[in-house]
């Protein structure tokens, strides 16, 4: 069975290229908003990655993320940030909430691609 990843975005053209990129390897669900993803997340399994864009038109800058990070339910679930905020304020909120990755946007997807095989791999060793 694939691992499956979580990918939170508002941009169509980014959720279907996560899907595109991703998809091959991975089990994508895509959602455009965090009430979506809060919604999915209190369904379904848990997934084994969250790739999540720190601004969304539903919430609050990095609300989202905040809510995960500090979730008991969703904490431990690795995030990696695709960001299109200023790349300080990034660092620093990455840092802050426990994301193990971002990248800003426009990224490259090969290297998310290489980041999120890398973090599939460290997490077969738990």
């Amino acid at each position: 069975m694939k691992k499956q990843i979580l990918a939170i975005d508002d941009s169509k053209a980014i959720r279907f290229l996560l899907q595109t990129v991703l998809g091959k390897d991975y089990q994508v669900v895509t959602v455009p908003d965090g009430y979506s993803a809060m919604y999915y997340l209190s369904h379904r399994e848990h997934p084994d990655l969250i790739i999540a864009d720190p601004q969304l038109p539903d919430m609050e800058n990095w609300e989202l993320i905040h809510q995960l990070s500090t979730s008991g339910m969703y904490g431990g679930i690795p995030v990696v940030a695709l960001s299109g905020l200023e790349e300080s304020e990034t660092a620093v909120k990455c840092v802050e909430y426990g994301v193990v990755k971002y990248f800003m946007k426009p990224f490259n997807p090969v290297e998310l691609m290489e980041e999120v095989k890398k973090l599939m791999k460290a997490g077969e060793l738990v």
